[in-house]
């Protein structure tokens, strides 16, 4: 039997272009792939912190490849670079050229400017933020109602009582005014999510820091006979000693437009020079020798806060600044004119507090020895972050 081929059939062959779905080859594309990764981790591995914060801002330098898709009425667009004056590397460079339609030229390597690279090194976000406040809410409520039942504040001296609801409420007032009208003013201010996440836990911070002493004072206005609840407003208001913090708190409110400047007194120069003078080296300093044992319970998880967790985020934000590829002179420059503006006002301020060292029976260490704490605090602060101690230092 005879079988005759067949004659091979004219059927067109697929042709790949490399233009249908799916063609395009990404590192986290294969099957070994265990995490889809569009950002460069700091370390090896992306933690949780980096999955809900790095570039859940938009960013046209990024992948926002219509450039932004809403703006201002003074003509701004999305998270302008401009809204301080320090650079970090690739600011200068023009955004992405945009092409007809939707279509534009992506940013072949980034991060496309040096501000992506700030990782907060508390990996604050959502879920952290709530469960470290509900702690220290929990701890600091237990540490008073212990108090209250164990009638601890009967040990009190009489003027100790005056200067805690005159001077311990005042601070209040600051805490108040930093947090709301200075942080949480700035928390969509910086050009990354990472940067506005830690300025808005940092609000946050002092935001449930003056509510704790709000709610101190009403304990202490039942607990301790003859507490006069107001007597912070009238100290806040017309007390000679307090107008000096009051000055300089109001004064960083009214910063002209510069989220770091804002950040970097408050941070940098207030908290050291006024805010852990006052808590640290009066407030915690005096309290035991006075039959309180529950105030430096109080003061102490707002020390937490700024040593332990406000200052980290800071000094990652500014450190690298005045190590920057491309601005560090101008970064350098800029903050040193910031700390010479800043620093007078602070060390004014400091001395016209001094008076209410001598207000408790037993007294906290010298005003002079606690001034010289909170200023070499700072200039190790300074010096950690790359910066020279200004000359005002000194006055």
């Amino acid at each position: 039997m005879t079988t005759t081929q067949r004659p091979e059939r004219s059927v067109p062959k697929p042709t790949f272009t490399d233009a249908e779905a799916g063609a395009q080859e990404f590192p986290d594309s294969s099957a070994s792939a265990r995490r889809y990764n569009y950002y460069k981790p700091a370390k090896r591995k992306q933690t949780h912190y980096e999955d809900v914060t790095v570039d859940v801002q938009p960013d046209p330098r990024h992948y926002l490849s219509q450039g932004w898709i809403y703006g201002f009425a003074d003509g701004s667009r999305g998270y302008p670079l401009t809204w301080t004056k320090l650079k970090a590397w690739g600011v200068d460079e023009p955004e992405p050229e945009r092409g007809p339609g939707s279509g534009g030229r992506h940013v072949a390597d980034w991060p496309a400017h040096g501000w992506h690279e700030f990782r907060d090194p508390n990996e604050e976000w959502e879920m952290t933020f709530y469960r470290y406040n509900a702690n220290v809410v929990r701890q600091v409520n237990q540490n008073i109602e212990n108090a209250r039942v164990a009638k601890a504040f009967d040990q009190w001296t009489p003027n100790w009582v005056q200067f805690v609801e005159r001077n311990v409420g005042a601070w209040m007032h600051v805490e108040h005014i930093l947090g709301l009208y200075v942080f949480a003013a700035c928390n969509r201010s910086a050009p990354t999510n990472m940067h506005n996440t830690a300025i808005a836990v940092n609000s946050m911070h002092k935001i449930r820091f003056a509510q704790d002493l709000a709610l101190y004072n009403l304990t202490l206005s039942e607990e301790v006979e003859g507490f006069d609840g107001t007597a912070h407003l009238d100290a806040w208001n017309n007390d000679e000693a307090w107008q000096g913090v009051r000055k300089v708190t109001e004064a960083l409110t009214a910063v002209d437009d510069d989220w770091g400047e804002m950040m970097f007194a408050a941070n940098v120069v207030f908290e050291p020079l006024l805010g852990e003078l006052f808590r640290s080296n009066l407030v915690m300093q005096a309290a035991a020798g006075n039959g309180d044992f529950v105030t430096p319970t109080v003061m102490g998880a707002a020390e937490y806060d700024f040593a332990q967790r406000d200052l980290r985020w800071t000094q990652a934000c500014f450190g690298p600044l005045t190590q920057d590829r491309e601005f560090a002179d101008h970064n350098k420059a800029l903050m040193q004119g910031w700390l010479s503006h800043w620093v007078p006002q602070a060390l004014e301020a400091a001395r016209t507090l001094q008076p209410i060292w001598s207000l408790p029976d037993a007294k906290p260490p010298r005003f002079e020895d606690s001034l010289d704490r909170a200023k070499n605090r700072f200039a190790g602060i300074v010096s950690d972050l790359g910066l020279e101690a200004p000359k005002e230092l000194n006055l």
